[in-house]
This record gives C-alpha cells, sequence and structure tokens, in this order.
C-alpha cells in the first residue's frame, strides 16, 4: 500500500488530493473563495479550510493575517509547511486521508435530503457528537443526508471540499443513543453513491488516533493516502511589515 507522508500540504504541486483546499478553491468551489494575494478561504461561517501556496512567503502570511484579522484564530487544516515564529501555534492534530479503493457505495432507502430548513437539528446533532466543523452554510457545499427516527433527525453525512474529480465525505455522525446499528456506514456508502454516479472519487479526513473510525472506513473500501496534520495559529496582535523567522510545524 502506497501511502505519501511527505510535503506541506500547502503544496500546489502533485495531486489535487495533495493541497485539497486549494483545488477546491480554484476549482469546482471557486465560486464561494475569498481571496487575498495568493491566499483563498472558504467564507469563516462555510468551512475552517484555507489554501496557501505551496511555500508561503512574508507576503502570503502578511495577506492571511489581514484576511483573518490580528489576534484571530486561524484553522490551518492540512498544512505541514512553516509558520511564522511570531504565529502562536494553538492546535495540532495528526490526521490521515482515506481514499476510495473499492466502497460498496449505493443508496439507502431511509435516507433523506437534508436542505437549509434542517440546518439548526443538523447543527444541534454536530454539537452532541463532535466529528468536525460543520457551520452555518457548510450545507451550501454539497449534498448532505440524514436518517430521521419518528421525525427526528439521528444520523447525517454530507459532502465539502471538492478538488476536481473528487469530494470529500464530512460531518459524519449518529446520536449517541442509537450507534451501533450501523446508520454512519449506511450513510457514508449513500453520500460515497451520490459522489460516484457523478464520476468522481469520494475521499474523506479524520484524526489519526480515531482508531476505530479509521477501521470502519477502511472496512467499507477506503484506504489510507496519506498523513496529514490538523493545525491552527493565532495570528500576532501587532502586524509589522518584516517576516519573522519562520519555524517548523512539531
Amino acid at each position: 500500500m502506497s501511502v505519501h507522508t511527505g510535503g506541506a500540504a500547502g503544496s500546489g504541486r502533485g495531486h489535487v488530493l495533495d493541497n485539497p483546499a486549494l483545488a477546491s478553491l480554484t476549482g469546482p468551489h471557486a465560486r464561494f473563495a475569498e481571496r487575498r494575494g495568493r491566499v483563498l478561504r472558504y467564507p469563516v461561517d462555510m468551512s475552517p479550510w484555507l489554501a496557501l501556496p505551496a511555500e508561503p512567503d512574508a507576503r502570503d502570511w502578511a495577506d492571511l493575517a489581514a484576511l483573518a484579522g490580528p489576534g484571530t484564530e486561524v484553522p490551518l487544516p492540512g498544512f505541514a509547511g512553516r509558520v511564522p515564529a511570531d504565529w502562536e501555534i494553538t492546535f495540532h492534530v495528526e490526521g490521515v486521508q482515506l481514499v476510495d479503493d473499492g466502497l460498496a457505495a449505493a443508496p439507502d432507502p431511509e435516507a433523506v435530503r437534508l436542505g437549509p430548513a434542517d440546518v439548526p437539528e443538523m447543527l444541534d446533532l454536530i454539537a452532541r457528537t463532535e466529528p468536525g466543523p460543520f457551520l452555518p452554510r457548510t450545507i451550501e457545499l454539497g449534498t448532505y443526508l440524514g436518517i430521521r427516527h419518528h421525525g427526528a433527525l439521528v444520523a447525517m453525512a454530507g459532502e465539502r471540499l471538492h478538488p476536481p474529480g473528487h469530494t470529500e465525505i464530512s460531518a459524519v455522525c449518529t446520536d449517541p443513543a442509537f450507534r451501533g446499528r450501523g446508520l454512519a456506514s449506511r450513510l457514508v456508502l449513500a453520500v460515497a453513491h451520490g459522489i460516484r454516479a457523478r464520476g468522481e472519487t469520494p475521499f474523506l479526513h479524520t484524526g489519526a488516533r480515531n482508531t476505530d473510525a479509521i477501521r470502519l472506513y477502511e472496512s467499507l473500501g477506503f484506504r489510507l493516502r496519506r498523513r496529514t496534520v490538523f493545525l491552527a495559529a493565532r495570528v500576532p496582535e501587532r502586524l509589522d511589515d518584516g517576516l519573522a523567522a519562520a519555524v517548523p510545524v512539531a
């Protein structure tokens, strides 16, 4: 099995999944992109993902700082390059990227399409299960499916990043009272079915220590493609024109 481990996810070279945010924001999701210089991001109420160039320089970090604002915590998911020394790293978790390698994708008869009217209930389920970021406008990024029990939303999954030829499956979660019934697996396969129907390849991210989820995804037909990192850093309160010495992500 080939697994990519090296290289910053900020690279604009190589496979589109090496920097899925950049590939998304310059491709199928370009209409959502907020840009300053060479820095692109999704609206902050839509997704924390942003895209830096292959090797960010002083101007790029200044543009990111101006885009975010002094003292703001900036999510840098997938970035494994060097952060300026005067930026405080506030969050660092190892992660993995998995890609479709023979999913038995299929529609699910109980899965329903979720829309804007469902967002409050979706946000409530996300808050109780904490699968990762889902924000008020995340639903605009793609198809979200859910399973209801007596009218209440008890499980969901949907689409987030959209690099050319690929779509990320995200926000996979199940109400604790309904776990162990295979609902998440069914929804992942149903979302994957829709992605496959467009001629695209499903992929996803999760924490490297989330071994139960990784085993589940591998049992469904995903394979580990690369290791990555989920990072956040705080913009300095005072921004200088000069470049502080960059430090590597530990």
